[in-house]
This record gives C-alpha cells, sequence and structure tokens, in this order.
C-alpha cells in the first residue's frame, strides 16, 4: 500500500458524471430521474450531519449541489432513524416506502464513494445506528 492512499480523495465529479452514476446504478430510465433522486435525499441528509460533516462531503461534490448540503446552518434537535429518513425521502417524492428506499441508496452509496475510507466512517459515525446499509456497507461486527 501506497503511504497517504487511505487519505486520497476521489477526484470531484462534474455534475452530469454524478447524474450518470447514479442513474447506472439506480437502473433509472433517465438521467432527470436520477436528479430527481438526488435533490430528494440531499435535503433530507443535510441536517442528520454536523456543520463540519457537511463541508467536508460537499467539498467532494459538484457546485451545483454542495449547496443542498451547506444550505443547512444546523443540525437537528433530533436525528432521524434510517427508517424515518426514507420516509422522509417518501414524503418529499411522493413516492412509497421501498421507492424511496431505492432512491436513498441509489444516491447515499454514491456519495459514500466520493466520500472515501477517510471520510465516510466519521459520516457514520454522526448517525444512529443503521444507516451504513444505506450508504451500500455492511455495518462492522463487533468482536464478542
Amino acid at each position: 500500500m501506497t503511504p497517504g492512499k487511505a487519505t486520497q480523495r476521489v477526484p470531484r465529479p462534474s455534475y452530469g458524471q454524478l447524474l450518470e452514476k447514479i442513474r447506472y446504478d439506480g437502473v433509472y430510465p433517465t438521467r432527470r430521474r436520477a436528479e430527481e433522486a438526488l435533490l430528494a435525499v440531499l435535503p433530507v441528509l443535510a441536517p442528520q450531519l454536523t456543520d463540519q460533516g457537511r463541508a467536508l462531503l460537499a467539498d467532494r461534490l459538484p457546485d451545483e449541489v454542495s449547496a443542498l448540503l451547506t444550505a443547512e446552518a444546523s443540525s437537528p434537535s433530533r436525528l432521524l432513524t434510517n427508517r424515518d429518513f426514507v420516509e422522509h425521502v417518501a414524503a418529499r417524492t411522493g413516492t412509497d416506502y421501498a421507492v424511496a428506499n431505492w432512491d436513498t441508496e441509489a444516491v447515499l452509496s454514491n456519495l459514500a464513494s466520493l466520500a472515501g475510507p477517510a471520510l465516510l466512517p466519521r459520516l457514520l459515525a454522526q448517525l444512529p445506528a443503521g444507516y451504513a446499509a444505506l450508504f451500500g456497507h455492511a455495518p462492522h461486527a463487533r468482536a464478542a
């Protein structure tokens, strides 16, 4: 392993590249549908993260959507469970839980890739248990 490799960042994608990756991973028929998922999930995620977490993640996103994370000035008084998170996305999109869960996973798994191995654990540590699966990562098993 090259020294410092774990801390290297994934290059910041263009907005079009991010949408294409979400479209591909979410098996969406159009880029517009991928954009709808992205624009529904980011505003729900923003208040769940600390100011620093939002800023660090926003720094890895295209300018067109980074403001959706940094526009929230403070963290919520209550963190959403992973189920509540998906229900909030469903309410924003007018879809059922299964569709909102699909959208959430398609978007958050791409954010996980952009966050990289150094930032993702820090972000997950800010969230209640259960979010790792939404980000496309299995929770770590704890030693007995």
